[in-house]
């Protein structure tokens, strides 16, 4: 089941269902089913706070994945500061709408083990960030 939830902000305009579908159908392209993802839409502050307590990482991130994939199923609680995803559209020039929806599956590609920090992996993952985005524009479209 997908979760959505927020702290400290309000429920961003996204379509759950059609989101959903897509989380799916995403998951599905990498092998996976979707077990318990929890989305926690939330503010820099709280982000931050999580960031220091479960990372010891003193700074604030658009999102941080907690994975508790299992097999093939994934699940895991995804927090998102919608106060990052906002300034992140305005500095790579997008809308909010898909800076929102990046960051979305950002962290389902993460619980389908693909990572972005070592050499090369940014790339990877924006190749399959792409090709996700793609597939949600035509939902959005179609």
């Amino acid at each position: 089941m997908i979760t959505y939830n927020t702290e400290n902000v309000a429920m961003p305009k996204i379509r759950r269902r059609d989101t959903s579908a897509w989380i799916r159908q995403v998951a599905a392209r990498h092998g996976f089913t979707v077990g318990d993802v929890a989305y926690i839409f939330c503010d820099d502050e709280r982000i931050l706070d999580v960031n220091r307590q479960y990372l010891q990482h003193d700074y604030y991130t658009d999102i941080i994945t907690f994975d508790y994939t299992e097999d093939r199923r994934i699940a895991g609680d995804i927090f998102i500061s919608l106060d990052t995803v906002r300034s992140n559209a305005e500095q790579f020039h997008t809308t909010y709408e898909q800076e929102l929806h990046r960051v979305i599956i950002h962290g389902i590609l993460h619980l389908c083990g693909i990572n972005d920090k070592g050499p090369g992996e940014r790339a990877v993952m924006e190749r399959h960030e792409n090709e996700a985005l793609a597939l949600i524009e035509s939902r959005v479209e179609g």
